[in-house]
């Protein structure tokens, strides 16, 4: 192995995170055994989007949800999540309700 030759093995891994009005993935070389949370602040995506609150934001692999601390392989793709503004479990709650509603008044209620 000649001088130059290095013995840190990388990997290939994308970051990506999401707003209404703009997206972005970012490829990043790290270190193998890099984590989550290491990777996104490698990434440079908080310069992207400065108000992204890292701290407080879920994180995910390919759509699981992962720790910060979880070690990264090659071609992993880091999705930072943002907060819900509804939550779902309440959202169809409401919607079973309008549905009944709406079929408790479909009928007249007279008979001849």
């Amino acid at each position: 192995m000649s001088e130059t030759e290095t013995n840190t093995k990388t990997i290939n891994i994308e970051v990506a995170y999401a707003e209404p009005d703009k997206q972005l993935i970012l490829p990043v070389n790290v270190d193998l055994g890099t984590t989550v949370g290491g990777a996104i602040v490698q990434s440079g995506i908080m310069m992207k989007f400065p108000d992204l609150d890292i701290e407080n934001s879920k994180v995910g692999i390919f759509g699981k949800a992962v720790a910060m601390t979880t070690v990264l392989q090659d071609a992993d793709r880091v999705e930072i999540y943002r907060p819900l503004i509804a939550d779902p479990k309440e959202v169809r709650r409401k919607r079973a309700e309008e549905g009944k509603a709406t079929k408790k008044g479909g009928s007249s209620g007279s008979e001849d």
